[in-house]
């Protein structure tokens, strides 16, 4: 099946498959990261630039576990 196939196919996925294809595709991309295939050029700007913003703003931003109880609790709302 070639890319364009796929990409045709994606609006015909109910929300549950996408969500699954979505899940798989984050999967291969961990791997890829964790076996040696690194940030684009695009990302490494990008990584680089928020590494950048935190050491000259310091700790600004909220604990991962914050965010997730706020998002969580807006969902709720």
């Amino acid at each position: 099946m070639s890319k364009a196939e796929i990409l045709a196919e994606l609006p015909t996925l109910n929300a549950e498959e996408r969500k699954h294809i979505f899940e798989r595709l984050c999967e291969l991309q961990e791997e890829d990261l964790l076996h040696g295939v690194g940030p684009t050029l695009e990302e490494t700007r990008m990584l680089d630039a928020a590494l950048a913003d935190f050491r000259r703003d310091g700790g600004v931003g909220s604990p991962w576990r914050d965010v997730v109880v706020r998002i969580r609790s807006s969902r709720v709302s």
